[in-house]
């Protein structure tokens, strides 16, 4: 592990296009419309609902674009960076959304290494993609996803271990999950079939699809991916505080604690602080913790 080279590595641009079939896969890859076809706040992902124009897209939606950017989220070819793919582990998600999603467009990812530390027996590695809107240059969003790269940690003193960062420190707010009595529990039920249909939207990590591949990573079978656990999460968050607005999200972080089988009950506990809402998943057959988090929202109207 060369830190220097990591961090002044230059990323090249990546383009890519989607569309509105893309959209509606992905919403229905989360969840949208699973237990109600003509769910009222959710049909208008996935159908032109009463005459409108475009169908309207989840801001987790944003979450897919680092996959653009090559194999391995685009680490694997990062000079001064030696890690085993195998044990990498994808451990938190932080979304910026600065406008509504188009239902089609063409988009510029922008990539940098946003920090590096040397945890000892692994290194932490943040990779922020920044997206544009390749026709007009307008900025969409902004990704920083954390990896967990087990086994390549040590390359530094420990005593004063490295640790690098580009962005301000306050920048993602600490997350606690109040011991009071959630305001809002909602549950969801995902299909067995979920994380086939999930993986269509650009994440073929066979680890979601292939059992022997998951029986070699210690799990019974195919896990679900966590981004799809995030989405179902974020889904829930907006068709409780916002009304069913997506447009209503301005930032999304969420830390993954705990693996999700496919066909399980996720359910999302949720405490509103202000213009955050504070949320926590579980897993309802195993009763444990899947995902944590908040979503920071322009605003929670008054009736909730």
């Amino acid at each position: 592990m060369d830190p220097d080279l990591v961090i002044s590595h230059k990323f090249p641009e990546t383009s890519f296009s989607y569309t509105e079939r893309d959209v509606a896969l992905y919403a229905l890859g989360v969840g949208a419309c699973g237990g109600d076809a003509v769910d009222e706040k959710e049909l208008k992902y996935a159908y032109h609902r009463d005459g409108q124009e475009y169908i309207q897209v989840l801001p987790t939606f944003a979450s897919l674009f680092p996959f653009k950017n090559g194999n391995g989220l685009g680490l694997v070819d990062v000079p001064g960076l030696q890690y085993d793919p195998s044990l990498l582990l994808h451990g938190q998600q932080y979304m910026e959304i600065y406008r509504p999603f188009p239902s089609n467009s063409s988009i510029l990812n922008k990539v940098a290494i946003a920090g590096l530390h040397d945890k000892g027996k692994a290194t932490i590695l943040e990779l922020e993609t920044t997206s544009y809107l390749k026709d007009s240059g307008e900025i969409l969003c902004m990704n920083r996803s954390t990896v967990y790269l087990r086994g390549a940690g040590g390359f530094s003193d420990s005593s004063r271990p490295y640790s690098y960062a580009s962005y301000p420190a306050n920048q993602v707010d600490r997350v606690s999950v109040p011991k009071s009595k959630p305001s809002i529990v909602y549950e969801d039920h995902t299909q067995v079939s979920q994380a086939l249909l999930y993986r269509l939207s650009g994440d073929y990590n066979p680890l979601h699809s292939d059992p022997m591949v998951a029986r070699v990573a210690g799990f019974t079978r195919p896990i679900l991916h966590g981004l799809c656990t995030l989405g179902f999460a974020v889904r829930s968050i907006i068709k409780s505080f916002c009304n069913g607005d997506p447009t209503a999200v301005k930032s999304i972080f969420g830390r993954f604690l705990l693996h999700v089988y496919p066909g399980e009950t996720l359910v999302t506990e949720m405490w509103p602080e202000g213009p955050r809402v504070i949320y926590q998943t579980k897993v309802k057959e195993r009763n444990r913790a899947v995902l944590s988090g908040y979503v920071l929202l322009k605003h929670i109207p008054s009736s909730l």
